[in-house]
């Protein structure tokens, strides 16, 4: 009886006991097979770190043979450039060559044939200047004979910017555009309010859609015209009003050096004078020397462009008076600014006659100049404050 009780116990307890060593057989075969896994999964990184490191070798090389392309191609282009050069220089000697013996063989008929081409050019230029007469206002007589006096209206913003009223409008408006790269024009009633400490408050801000370059902007007949942003020479005619781009135009030969030495962010500087709108600007092929263009402010077209004497190193501002170009000149470090070249596109001036002209009681730099032919005054940036000056005329001789 004992033994068959026994039995009973010994069946279920062996029982227990193989279905325990059947989990751990299950779970052993679990574990092989994830470190199965697992180094089959290092083994595929480790081939993916190969590959990438043999990727970037590849790269390298290929980077050294790029370049040691490029170089080549550099020393291919020097000597192409020297060769062009040499090229031009035998053309230039041989021209002058033949130029010398078509003088020598022929020297009676060439010198008739330059005669006749000096009548015509001093007909030519006599027609222009008449030409030019017509298109100019003639009746404008005056010329600068000195800065009488100065006022300093306000001290705000930064160092560089343009502040001016609309020659073109009766308002009494004030226009402020801050920075020599920006969008927004803050508009002010009159003088007054923009006097006030609170200016900014009260004005109106008037956002544009592409930024200016410099300080060259102008306002005219309700139009701001200024160098936009980024591009070479495009000029932007927009209306303040309706807030939108009227027009633009390219000025040939604008934009690739400063207008003035002083004032490298100003590239193209607009101008309004008793003719309407002007553009200043200097080109490499002048040797620096200043550019000025007559432009349509209606038609955005180009009317007449001269070369003038006036150079551009050490100038710092200029502007337009009764067909009249005033360069300012200063030191680099900065001093008594003084107008010290005059250009009359007319002719109407001696300008070797005129003595410089000192700006009166101040020390520093300018970094706009703007001339108001109906109030006869300057609108100056000087240092960050808004200037006037009062200015001097007498008639021309």
């Amino acid at each position: 009886m004992v033994v068959l009780q026994l039995r009973f116990l010994l069946v279920p307890f062996l029982t227990s006991v193989m279905g325990t060593a059947q989990y751990m057989m299950q779970d052993a075969a679990l574990m092989n097979y994830i470190d199965r896994r697992f180094l089959s999964l290092e083994k595929r990184l480790e081939k993916c770190n190969q590959d990438i490191l043999d990727y970037v070798e590849e790269f390298r090389d290929f980077s050294k043979m790029v370049l040691s392309r490029l170089a080549g191609l550099n020393n291919y282009k020097a000597e192409v450039k020297s060769e062009v050069e040499n090229l031009l220089t035998r053309i230039e000697r041989a021209q002058r060559d033949i130029d010398y013996f078509g003088s020598v063989t022929d020297s009676n008929t060439c010198i008739e044939v330059h005669e006749d081409l000096v009548k015509q050019q001093l007909f030519e230029e006599a027609e222009e200047k008449k030409k030019l007469k017509l298109m100019l206002n003639a009746s404008c007589d005056h010329m600068l004979a000195g800065i009488k006096s100065l006022k300093i209206v306000k001290k705000t913003g930064d160092k560089h910017g343009s502040w001016m009223k609309d020659p073109g409008k009766k308002h009494t408006k004030i226009y402020l555009l801050n920075g020599s790269v920006n969008n927004v024009i803050l508009e002010f009633a009159n003088i007054m309010t923009f006097m006030e400490s609170n200016h900014t408050l009260k004005a109106r801000r008037v956002t544009l859609p592409f930024p200016w370059e410099g300080t060259g902007h102008i306002i005219y007949q309700g139009f701001l015209f200024y160098h936009r942003y980024g591009s070479l020479n495009e000029i932007i005619k927009f209306n303040i009003q309706k807030r939108n781009t009227a027009d633009q135009m390219l000025l040939p030969g604008a934009g690739r050096i400063p207008a003035y030495q002083l004032s490298p962010s100003t590239k193209i500087d607009l101008a309004i004078d008793e003719q309407g709108l002007w553009a200043i600007h200097a080109e490499p092929e002048t040797g620096g020397n200043i550019v000025i263009t007559k432009i349509n402010h209606i038609t955005m077209a180009v009317e007449h462009t001269w070369d003038t004497s006036c150079n551009s190193k050490d100038a710092e501002a200029a502007f337009m008076a009764c067909n009249t170009l005033y360069v300012v000149y200063n030191f680099p470090s900065g001093g008594t600014s003084r107008i010290q070249c005059v250009y009359d596109v007319l002719d109407a001036v001696n300008t070797y006659e005129i003595p410089v002209l000192h700006f009166p009681k101040r020390q520093g730099s300018h970094s706009t100049i703007h001339y108001n032919p109906k109030e006869k005054q300057l609108f100056a940036w000087g240092d960050g404050s808004q200037i006037i000056y009062k200015l001097h005329t007498k008639q021309k001789v």
